[in-house]
């Protein structure tokens, strides 16, 4: 027998949905009693919600397991959560014996009565990915800061062959319209001046990604709306045409492209071309002209030639990314193409990686320049490393360095005087907050 834990910690890893879902089972937590231990303090629970994206993941959520122990030979109760836990099952108990319990991404309402199982001497698992939302269990929203992630869909019916997101989260699910609206006021009543939307697939949201934008925006108090991650067979006209329309919506958008070449693309099932998805975003630019595009690259992916680089390289010129993500392929058990002949050597692999991120290094800092002198707000999230330094985000997502008076959660008028790779510095266009 094990007394119920009075304090907790959830260390999340991955995506933004990983961190809205340690978020929320912080609340489940929270709700039950428990309390957050303070920096330095060890937990009576630490939850890890993992993620099984990229290759050795598990290993990874092994050694931070490992890691719990302490030095009088002492453990918290361990919970095994998100996307490596799905993976794994039951198994990860048998791989090890500090783990108490495993919950996957659709089952995390249930970890309260789990860790009570534990305190009784039980090891329980639960991965079900049942088709009714869990959402429903969950706590209502607490306070939260000036920006807060809300997810609108999980799971993913497009089956790239690359990507585990269908086997760890499921089919495609979304929530019902009405509640992901009321959350949204729930959030903004906690603090929340900006919420991103997240999904998987977000602009696959059934009733129409547009609509819910449309809808949210009329709540009074709400400053910014964002959502990732989409994917460019779901960008409809209706989406589009929301950016040029609705205010509260940022021009920033994160469309993966994967590739710019053709045959890898087919390859990798992702059901655009590249000429496809240049299109879309002419539409996208179109609507709002000075909108930032973010997306995600993968190189060495099985078959991938020097030709096919080359044309990854030519679409990174072609779009002038502002910002972007870029990762070596890595073969994840259990999908198609981790079977696919043609693998490309580790060291091919690590030059394009390097000549790619030096591509996109020139167009995200060329895109920072290009916002030198231009006037905006910047929503303060942070104190910066300097007395009297705050940093807040741009309307394009870039984090702003400027001196003020400003708190966490204002919204400041600045002039953008200094680009850097990856953030601009600032100053106050006058000295009166926006509040």
């Amino acid at each position: 027998m094990t007394e119920i834990p009075k304090t907790y910690r959830v260390k999340s890893f991955g995506c933004q949905m990983n961190v809205y879902d340690g978020e929320r089972m912080a609340e489940l937590l929270g709700a039950q009693g428990m309390t957050a231990a303070g920096d330095g303090e060890d937990a009576d629970l630490v939850v890890l919600n993992t993620c099984h994206i990229r290759e050795k993941a598990a290993e990874k959520a092994y050694s931070d397991v490992g890691r719990l122990r302490r030095e009088d030979g002492s453990k918290p109760i361990v919970a095994l959560a998100g996307c490596v836990a799905q993976a794994e099952g039951a198994e990860a108990k048998s791989r090890s014996s500090l783990i108490d319990l495993v919950v996957g991404p659709q089952a995390y309402h249930r970890l309260p009565d789990m860790v009570a199982e534990v305190a009784k001497g039980g090891r329980p698992v639960d991965t079900d990915m049942p088709a009714i939302s869990k959402f429903g269990a969950l706590p209502a929203r607490r306070k939260v800061g000036p920006s807060a992630f809300l997810t609108v869909q999980e799971g993913c019916d497009k089956f790239c062959t690359y990507c585990v997101v269908p086997y760890t989260r499921g089919a495609e699910i979304s929530r019902p319209f009405a509640d992901v609206v009321a959350e949204a006021q729930s959030l903004v009543d906690g603090g929340a001046r900006e919420i991103t939307l997240l999904g998987q697939n977000v602009n696959a949201f059934e009733g129409g990604l547009d609509n819910l934008i449309r809808a949210i925006a009329k709540i009074d108090g709400l400053e910014r709306i964002r959502y990732t991650t989409s994917h460019p067979a779901d960008m409809s006209d209706a989406l589009i045409a929301a950016h040029g329309e609705i205010d509260k919506l940022m021009p920033y958008l994160h469309l993966p492209v994967q590739s710019g070449s053709d045959p890898i693309l087919k390859a990798m099932n992702r059901s655009h071309t590249a000429e496809s998805y240049l299109e879309t975003l002419e539409k996208v630019r179109t609507a709002r002209p000075d909108i930032a595009i973010s997306g995600d690259f993968i190189v060495g992916f099985p078959g991938e030639r020097e030709e096919d680089f080359a044309a990854t390289l030519a679409i990174v010129d072609a779009v002038g990314y502002a910002s972007a993500y870029s990762f070596k392929y890595s073969a994840r058990p259990g999908t198609p193409a981790a079977v696919m002949e043609g693998a490309v050597a580790p060291e091919v692999m690590d030059d394009r990686l390097q000549r790619l991120q030096a591509r996109l290094a020139e167009h995200s800092l060329a895109f920072n320049r290009a916002t030198v002198g231009k006037d905006t707000r910047i929503l303060i999230d942070r104190k910066g490393r300097l007395p009297g330094q705050m940093i807040g985000k741009s309307p394009w997502l870039q984090s702003v360095f400027v001196e003020t008076g400003a708190r966490i959660g204002d919204m400041v008028d600045v002039t953008v005087t200094k680009a850097l790779p990856n953030s601009l510095g600032g100053v106050l266009r006058d000295s009166k907050v926006a509040a």
